[in-house]
């Protein structure tokens, strides 16, 4: 995807905050601060098709990140249907970032201006571990890592394990998941991502049959 891509109507027309979960990538954009390399074990390469979310969303959601005594926001829009899943990310208004994966191919558009550690890969990686069902996850994970969900609703909870050791630890605040509060922290490179519906904001989402 480029600059001059039009986006599905459906996602142009959102009026309501997202459950995107741009988290470590786009907080690397947001603290604006050195971090060294991420080492490759830290990033699994997830892709999982769209259609595993098993719901067709249109939403927006407004993040905070947490790092080093540090605030930024972020405003998110994204898309998911069965055959594909479109992600806009805007700082200060500006458009920052898109992307668009079908599932086998991932194309986006970044701001000349975005730090080159901001990987679209990073940013889809992250969402999926947020909001795609804990099974879908387990399924594509590489040897090493496992995934454990507990709760529902309000005390639901979701922690992503390297070799036994916490690496992410994530709390939801509603069903479904893209709704509500969900507030992720990374355990490893200490941040927190806090992702919130906007003031007066509704959300479109169904589940697929």
């Amino acid at each position: 995807m480029h600059a001059g891509v039009v986006l599905a109507p459906r996602l142009r027309r959102l009026r309501a905050p997202t459950p995107a979960i741009l988290a470590a990538s786009l907080a690397l954009l947001l603290s604006a601060c050195a971090t060294t390399a991420v080492p490759p074990e830290a990033r699994l390469g997830l892709k999982l098709p769209p259609a595993a979310l098993g719901a067709s969303i249109s939403v927006q959601q407004h993040l905070k990140v947490e790092r080093n005594g540090r605030t930024d926001d972020l405003d998110v829009a994204l898309q998911v249907e069965p055959e594909a899943i479109d992600v806009v990310g805007l700082a200060f208004g500006q458009r920052v970032l898109t992307l668009h994966y079908d599932g086998k191919e991932l194309t986006s558009w970044r701001h000349v201006m975005l730090p080159s550690q901001v990987r679209a890969e990073d940013v889809l990686e992250d969402m999926q571990l947020t909001l795609w069902p804990a099974e879908a996850i387990a399924a594509a994970l590489p040897e090493g890592w496992r995934v454990a969900d507990q709760g529902a609703g309000a005390d639901a909870t979701r922690t992503l394990y390297l070799k036994n050791e916490p690496i992410m630890q994530i709390r939801y605040s509603a069903d479904p998941r893209w709704s509500g509060t969900v507030v992720l922290d990374n355990l490893r490179y200490h941040y927190k991502l806090t992702i919130q519906f906007a003031p007066n904001g509704d959300q479109d989402g169904q589940k697929t049959q």
